[in-house]
């Protein structure tokens, strides 16, 4: 217990001084109601931000704020990420995404700031140290997959990525015409990780009959941090026996995500080759704009985001693909706000939406008709 927390002041008398874990000991249900921070950020964001929130509203009561991040942060505060915003988010429930960066703020000077930046410090200002990424693709999208259908048929994987180490957060810089950027991993680091993946294996293969098993991607042939990552995870797995795992260098996962997708389950891997993969299993789908991602830490609250980047070159014209960020709010729920099913019924609605035929633009084919931002939104909530 603590007293004069940073939200004693907005109850006023109404309440007492004593709170815990943020809240007043005296609540009402209003009080109860999960905090949610919004962030848009740039491009689509704000669209697809949008459309997500009014699903979000369907669904149930939350406390909803806004913030700034990334690029509309840099135009406000200079920076990618200010302090109240990240204090904003570490006092909140649970944390929405949209996404960031744009021509007007790429750069190749080192000291301006950048709007992925914003991002990376929340992933480590929040210690969101895992990244979940599920791949399954929708019966509906089948033909929008650039895959065979033999090929795509059975795929259900899960790409557990570590977010706040490796060569993304070593030591860089320049000197003269020289620049290095260092990758480390620590046991520690890798443990924790490893334990993210052999639990959700665990979980996945629960009431199935099958055997979950971890694919630990690395580079051991070449880098050290590869060779300190697959003797952690091998060690280990030793508290997982009924957990399969195997091990596979990165540009042979590359090669097997597309000639093969079905035979993973979970694909354990570090930062950088996480971002790569993910993406690359993310176009199993036939596009970005259909998958959610979970960043989750000890005891911070989840940060849920689309996979997809802030396509720049569509927003303000009403045709991006929010549902990405609508199953992204699915997956802060069942994931970040233990209520399965509320989140059960939004993907619901997104599955009974496609199978009805609606498309947006970047999954509509051959002779489809598709529909903009508004209205597929519309759908799912006629449908919720």
């Amino acid at each position: 217990m603590i007293r004069g927390d940073d939200r004693g002041e907005e109850y006023g008398d109404a309440y007492p001084v004593e709170v815990q874990w943020g809240r007043p000991l005296r609540m009402t249900a209003a009080d109860l109601r999960p905090r949610i921070v919004l962030l848009p950020g740039d491009g689509i964001g704000p669209e697809i931000v949008a459309a997500a929130r009014r699903v979000l509203e369907a669904v149930g009561e939350f406390e909803i704020t806004e913030q700034v991040v990334g690029g509309a942060s840099i135009d406000v505060h200079g920076t990618a990420l200010a302090d109240e915003v990240l204090e904003a988010c570490r006092r909140s429930d649970a944390v929405l995404l949209g996404a960031v960066g744009g021509p007007k703020w790429d750069t190749t000077d080192p000291q301006a700031p950048r709007p992925e930046q914003g991002l990376l410090r929340l992933r480590k200002g929040l210690g969101l140290y895992a990244n979940l990424r599920p791949v399954r693709p929708s019966p509906a999208l089948v033909d929008a997959s650039p895959l065979r259908d033999e090929r795509l048929a059975g795929t259900d994987l899960l790409v557990v990525r570590e977010l706040t180490g490796g060569i993304y957060f070593g030591d860089s810089g320049r000197d003269g015409d020289r620049a290095h950027d260092t990758c480390e991993y620590s046991v520690a680091e890798i443990e924790r990780i490893a334990t993210v993946a052999f639990d959700a294996a665990r979980r996945r293969a629960a009431g199935k009959s099958r055997t979950p098993r971890v694919t630990s991607v690395d580079k051991a042939n070449v880098l050290e941090t590869s060779r300190l990552w697959r003797e952690t995870v091998e060690r280990l797995a030793g508290d997982y026996p009924e957990v399969e795992l195997e091990h596979m260098l990165v540009d042979n996962a590359a090669m097997q995500l597309v000639s093969s997708p079905a035979r993973f389950d979970v694909i354990l891997t570090e930062n950088m080759f996480g971002d790569i993969l993910s993406d690359e299993s993310a176009m199993l789908t036939g596009s970005l704009g259909m998958l959610p991602s979970a960043s989750l830490g000890s005891d911070r609250p989840g940060l849920f985001e689309p996979v997809h980047g802030s396509a720049p070159d569509i927003a303000g014209r009403g045709v991006a693909n929010p549902l990405a960020t609508v199953l992204s709010v699915a997956m802060m729920l069942g994931h970040g706000l233990d209520r399965p099913d509320e989140a059960a019924v939004i993907e619901a609605a997104v599955d009974s939406v496609l199978q009805r035929g609606l498309r947006t633009f970047d999954l509509a084919g051959a002779g489809e008709e598709p529909v903009g931002t508004d209205e597929i939104t519309e759908a799912v909530l006629a449908t919720l």
